[in-house]
């Protein structure tokens, strides 16, 4: 029996999870990072976004695929909906809020640190979202979900 690559399988790895956590908590958020090969239609990667990557946010309400390449969508930033191709091989992390739970996949030639960390923000959107971060040398985001979660609930009271 043959075996997968490393990176086929690391990809394969990157869908189980990123179905497990959309079904699970009905949401998936997903950090890209820049790579010629990632679509983000007219848009493309903006500011530090080049750096730092975006943040995409999937929901099962919306139309994607994702297969053997990596997921094809139409996602939507401010009111306009762009053609979107994401390579699995330029995903770094998987994230769900909801489930406080992350799955991060550190790529060849690219350090990943939690202490150079920014602020993240939300563009509205009906389908989609997309988050960018800011700092000077970030790498990869972190996310207190348990902080989070006690805000959103103190501000309702």
């Amino acid at each position: 029996m043959e075996y997968m690559d490393h990176e086929e399988r690391l990809n394969n790895l990157k869908k189980q999870i990123f179905f497990e956590f959309l079904d699970m908590a009905g949401r998936v958020l997903v950090l890209v990072k820049y790579s010629p090969d990632v679509v983000i239609g007219n848009r493309g990667f903006i500011g530090e976004e080049k750096e730092s990557g975006i943040i995409l946010v999937f929901n099962p309400k919306m139309k994607f695929t994702w297969d053997e390449y990596g997921i094809s969508a139409t996602l939507v930033f401010g009111a306009a909906p762009q053609k979107c191709f994401i390579p699995a091989g330029s995903i770094e992390a998987i994230y769900s809020a909801e489930l406080n739970a992350q799955f991060v996949a550190a790529v060849h030639g690219r350090k990943m640190a939690n202490d150079t960390a920014g602020s993240v923000t939300e563009n509205e959107g009906p389908d989609a979202g997309t988050k960018t971060g800011t700092g000077a040398d970030k790498k990869i985001i972190s996310v207190d979900f348990v902080h989070k979660k006690k805000l959103n609930k103190d501000e309702n009271e």
